[in-house]
C-alpha cells in the first residue's frame, strides 16, 4: 500500500474490466467456461452491485455464441407498459407514435445471448409470455399478424430471492425452473475481502490519479460492510480521491460516517491476523507517531481520531507498561 498506486491487471469481458483476486471469485470464474459452453439457461444471483452483469458477460464471451449478438436490458428500469414492446418489438401503427416498425430485443439477440437483469421485476402477464417464448413458441410483435421465431440463449440476474417470491405468488415456479437450469451465485464483497484493495486501486487508476491509500484508510476499506458492494466501493474511492491531498488518501477523506472509530476498523478480519484489537490499535498509533515525528496532532489527524482520544490511548498503554514492569520485578 506504500508508494504510487498501480492499476491491478484486469480481465476484460465484452470490454468491461473485472478485477478478481479472491479465492471465491477465482473459483466461480473457473466454472464459467463449462457453464458457458453448455448452452443452458443461467440465473445469476447476488446482492445489488456485486458484479452479476460482468459474470453474465463472461458466460457469453466463453460460449459458442461469442461471435453473435449480446443484448442486455434491465427489466426493473423499463416502464411496465413498455416491457412487451421492448422485448418483442412492434409493427408500424401498432399504437400511437409507432411510426415505423421496431425489432424487439429477442429478435436483435437472435443466435446470440439476451441478458435480462432484475428479471424478478417482470409482472405476471409478461412472465407468462416470456415462458412461452423460452419454450420455443413463436410470438407476435405488437400489432403484428406474422409470428416471429428466434433462437436465443437466456441469461437472467436478480438480487431477489425468487423462490421466496414464488411462495408469495409474485413469481411463477415454472418460469423459475426454466430460467434456472444453472444457478450462479456471486458472493457479496464483504465475503471476499481480498478483492477490496485491488478494486479500490483499480478505481483510483481509472479516475486518472496517482494517489495511494494510507495503511489506516486501507484498513478502513477492509472492514467496511459494503452493503452496496463493488458499486459502493467505486463511489467511495472516487469521492475520497476528490478530497485527498498530499498524494495520499487518509481515513478523514472517506465519507462522513463511513467509520465510527478508525482504530476498530483496523481489526478487520485478515488485516492483521493473530492480533487482538488492542494490539492493532497500539501498533497503528505508534506507527502514526513514528511517521509524524511524534507530533500527536498530526498523528491523530492521519488516524481520523481526535487528539484527546490519542492522548487517552497513550496514557492507557503507558500505565499498562508500568504495571507489566512492576509484575516482572516481583
Amino acid at each position: 500500500m506504500n508508494g504510487k498506486s498501480e492499476s491491478p491487471e484486469a480481465l476484460q469481458f465484452l470490454g468491461t474490466p473485472a478485477v478478481i483476486r479472491s479465492a471465491a471469485m477465482r473459483q466461480l470464474m473457473e466454472r464459467i467456461p463449462r457453464i458457458a459452453q453448455s448452452g443452458a439457461a443461467v440465473l445469476v444471483t447476488g446482492e445489488s452491485g456485486v458484479g452479476k452483469e460482468i459474470v453474465s458477460k463472461a458466460i457469453h464471451q466463453y460460449s459458442l455464441r461469442c461471435s453473435m449478438p449480446w443484448v442486455d436490458v434491465n427489466c426493473g428500469a423499463l416502464p411496465e407498459h413498455l416491457v412487451e414492446s421492448e422485448l418483442f418489438g412492434y409493427e408500424k401503427g401498432a399504437f400511437s407514435g409507432a411510426d415505423v416498425a421496431k425489432k424487439g430485443l429477442f429478435e436483435l439477440a437472435d443466435e446470440g445471448t439476451l441478458f435480462l437483469d432484475e428479471v424478478g421485476e417482470l409482472d405476471a402477464r409478461m412472465q407468462v409470455k416470456l415462458l412461452r417464448v423460452l419454450d420455443g413458441a413463436p410470438y407476435y410483435k405488437l400489432g403484428g399478424t406474422k409470428k416471429t421465431s428466434v433462437k436465443v440463449r437466456i441469461i437472467t440476474a436478480t438480487n431477489q430471492d425468487l423462490e421466496e417470491a414464488i411462495g408469495l405468488g409474485r413469481f411463477r415456479a415454472d418460469l423459475f425452473h426454466r430460467l434456472c437450469e444453472v444457478k450462479v451465485h456471486v458472493p457479496p464483497l464483504r465475503e471476499r475481502p481480498e478483492d477490496i484493495l485491488p478494486l479500490a486501486e483499480f478505481f483510483l487508476a481509472q479516475h486518472g490519479c496517482s494517489l495511494r491509500f494510507s495503511p489506516e484508510a486501507g484498513a478502513a476499506l477492509l472492514s467496511h460492510s459494503w452493503s452496496g458492494n463493488v458499486r459502493e466501493l467505486r463511489n467511495v474511492v472516487i469521492r475520497a480521491a476528490i478530497f485527498a491531498s498530499d498524494g495520499c488518501i487518509q481515513v478523514r477523506d472517506l465519507p462522513e460516517g463511513f467509520v465510527t472509530d478508525s482504530l476498530r476498523i483496523a481489526a478487520a478480519e485478515g488485516a492483521l491476523e493473530g492480533s487482538t484489537l488492542e494490539e492493532v490499535e497500539r501498533r497503528m498509533i505508534l506507527q502514526a507517531l513514528d511517521r509524524t515525528g511524534g507530533q500527536q496532532g498530526k498523528a491523530a489527524e492521519s488516524l481520523g481520531i481526535s487528539r484527546r482520544t490519542l492522548s487517552r490511548k497513550l496514557k492507557i498503554y503507558s500505565a499498562k507498561e508500568h504495571s507489566s514492569a512492576a509484575l516482572a520485578a516481583c
